[in-house]
């Protein structure tokens, strides 16, 4: 009776930075070098961005070039080139998550329902592969593959009796558009089911297994549990997403570059690369990259200010 219960903020041992450090200093020496990647390549370069508002010229340096105040930006407004790259990383962007958005989501509700533990685990490995390949080896696979007269596909295609002459995957830039489009959803979607699979470990079992005494079959439960369970998840995911849609892979467009889709394949990375570093303009350069995390930054607020006008938890 006269005892007194003991709270549990008193049963809390606290630890000095001190201890901390002494305890867990090999953890902290090994987070040092990420900590100095993350700082060097995403704030010391800040300082440079006010070559947008100069003709920077490399071997005179910051303090020799000239002011030009916006005349950059207004260089870069009246070029057509510019207007054609922001059209196609648009449109290309937008389907690139039309299209492979879902598939994560699809794959990693396909691989939760799987039961043959070692068939799912092979499953996830060669899901996961491509992920880790450098565009060069995917471009040049996907070149022996879908050649119009010797590629592999054609081939098999003909030899069915399916098509009469082979299919300008990569040569024609409408087929070119469909090849581009799906061989990155291929290359993304298997490491993307990585988040979708940890967001439905989280689930409670509880949920699952009073809904089978319910009577809910296979598709009731992955409607009514899983997919609102992981929704937060996808939520916060499309928001990123959203944000790169200005954005662009240089190495992915030059590899799939050729002379008969250029009216495509001319995205803001390849715009980025030709006018501004091969040409020198490193200031244009600088303002085009600017004028992508602007138009980024404002469309994840947007979006996450939709999602928490919906009801959503938002990502901010």
């Amino acid at each position: 009776m006269g005892k007194s219960k003991t709270t549990k903020n008193e049963m809390v041992i606290k630890t000095t930075w001190k201890q901390a450090l002494k305890r867990d200093w090999q953890l902290y020496l090994l987070l040092l070098l990420p900590l100095a990647l993350v700082f060097i390549f995403n704030y010391a370069a800040y300082p440079g961005l006010r070559m947008v508002f100069m003709d920077f010229k490399p071997a005179k340096g910051y303090e020799g070039s000239d002011w030009v105040g916006l005349r950059t930006f207004q260089k870069i407004f009246q070029d057509s080139d510019f207007f054609r790259a922001v059209k196609n990383s648009i449109i290309f962007n937008l389907l690139d998550l039309a299209v492979g958005f879902p598939m994560p989501i699809i794959l990693a509700l396909i691989l939760n329902e799987l039961r043959y533990p070692k068939f799912k685990k092979v499953s996830q490995t060669i899901l996961y592969l491509p992920h880790f390949l450098s565009w060069v080896i995917i471009a040049n696979v996907a070149y022996t593959m879908f050649r119009p007269s010797t590629g592999l596909v054609n081939m098999a295609l003909t030899n069915a009796g399916i098509i009469e002459q082979g299919i300008p995957f990569l040569t024609e830039k409408y087929h070119w558009a469909v090849t581009y489009l799906l061989i990155g959803v291929w290359q993304g979607m298997g490491w993307g089911t990585i988040i979708y699979l940890a967001a439905i470990t989280g689930i409670s079992g509880e949920l699952y297994e009073a809904a089978m005494i319910d009577g809910a079959n296979r598709w009731k439960r992955i409607w009514h549990i899983t997919l609102p369970g992981i929704k937060s998840t996808v939520v916060t995911l499309l928001i990123m997403n959203l944000g790169r849609v200005m954005g662009s892979n240089y190495e992915r467009l030059r590899e799939f570059d050729n002379t008969q889709v250029r009216d495509f394949q001319y995205q803001l990375a390849v715009y980025i690369y030709d006018k501004g570093l091969q040409g020198g303009k490193f200031s244009m350069a600088t303002a085009v990259g600017l004028f992508q995390s602007v138009v980024g930054l404002i469309l994840v607020l947007l979006a996450d200010r939709v999602a928490k006008k919906l009801g959503e938890d938002g990502l901010l």
